[in-house]
């Protein structure tokens, strides 16, 4: 039986990706930021909470990670954990260096120091492309990578880290480059499961309108139950690399808006109002990206599309309202 640790295991990707590792037969160990509000730290993980194993950690304390690194000597560690909201980390860039770009060096430090032979996967994120796209309008592993926020600049650190323990120890890491991805159990203050939330809110008389940033604002969003299924499968390959994850297909936040509206029979013209509030102080246009190199690699490939996502997500929140 394989051990697993996963850091960020309560999260959207922590949670979906530690039910796969259980249906393959993994040892499942997670790590949690101690919470004073213990009650609302698992709600994505309770269901399976009793098949896992749980211990409190900080990604910022060095010690703190080289304990349990020797205490679970886990086969595969997957690295979720980070402050990986992008607004926010124009509001606390310094918090955000910390958990989402120290945290990865001190993690490294601990597999180096306790258990070198420990494969690593990194969570690395298309935010680091920032407004650098090819000729052909694609991000892939080749891209400049010129990012636009505290959140992608500190991704940029952890990537070329993985890529520096790799290639100075030798450790077998791998960096996923990971667009949007998106599924019901997303925080509701991401664009996605916010237009969900409110429109269904709407839908049902509790509230009338939903505020919102740049409508015109592209992504290539995915389902996180795709893109775990993506982490596990780099984890298999023999040889560690960097391996870009997307749909390759780009939809606007103005699309998104449109067809949650449409799917609930509303009309966003009469709800949806533009608050400069959630306007970053410097705008990511466009993200698209191209997999090609893992689906090469792996076989790998989305079930899920744009439309089907959303539909899950807008279920999801007319079980939770109705």
């Amino acid at each position: 039986m394989k051990k697993a640790l996963i850091t960020g295991i309560n999260g959207q990707d922590g949670s979906y990706l530690a039910e796969l590792l259980l249906e393959k037969g993994y040892e499942v160990h997670g790590i949690l930021k101690r919470n004073s509000v213990a009650e609302t730290q698992t709600t994505r993980i309770e269901h399976i909470r009793k098949d896992l194993s749980l211990t409190y950690g900080d990604m910022t304390d060095l010690s703190s990670l080289i304990y349990v690194v020797k205490e679970v000597a886990p086969d595969e560690i997957y690295n979720l954990a980070a402050q990986s909201h992008v607004k926010i980390s124009f509001d606390q860039p310094i918090y955000t260096a910390q958990a989402t770009g120290v945290s990865t060096m001190n993690l490294l430090e601990a597999v180096r120091l306790i258990k070198s032979d420990t494969r690593i996967y990194q969570a690395s994120s298309s935010e680091m492309f920032g407004n650098t796209l090819e000729v052909d309008g694609f991000q892939r592993e080749t891209t400049p990578m010129n990012p636009v926020s505290p959140y992608g600049c500190s991704k940029v650190f952890s990537y070329h880290l993985a890529r520096n323990y790799r290639n100075a120890y030798g450790l077998f890491v791998s960096n996923g480059i990971l667009f949007n991805h998106e599924s019901p159990r997303r925080g509701s203050n991401f664009v996605t499961n916010k237009v969900c939330k409110e429109a269904v809110r709407i839908k049902f008389g509790k509230t009338g309108t939903l505020p919102l940033g740049n409508l015109d604002a592209s992504r290539d969003w995915g389902h996180a139950k795709d893109y775990v299924e993506a982490m596990w499968l780099i984890m298999q390959l023999d040889e560690p690399d960097d391996y870009v994850c997307a749909t390759g297909i780009s939809h606007t936040v103005r699309d998104l808006v449109n067809y949650v509206f449409s799917k609930l029979e509303l009309d966003p013209d009469e709800h949806v109002t533009i608050d400069e509030r959630y306007f970053r102080p410097e705008e990511l246009d466009a993200l698209r990206g191209d997999a090609s190199k893992l689906r090469a690699a792996t076989g790998w490939e989305p079930r899920y599309t744009f439309e089907e996502m959303l539909d899950e997500m807008i279920e999801h929140w007319l079980e939770v309202y109705s």
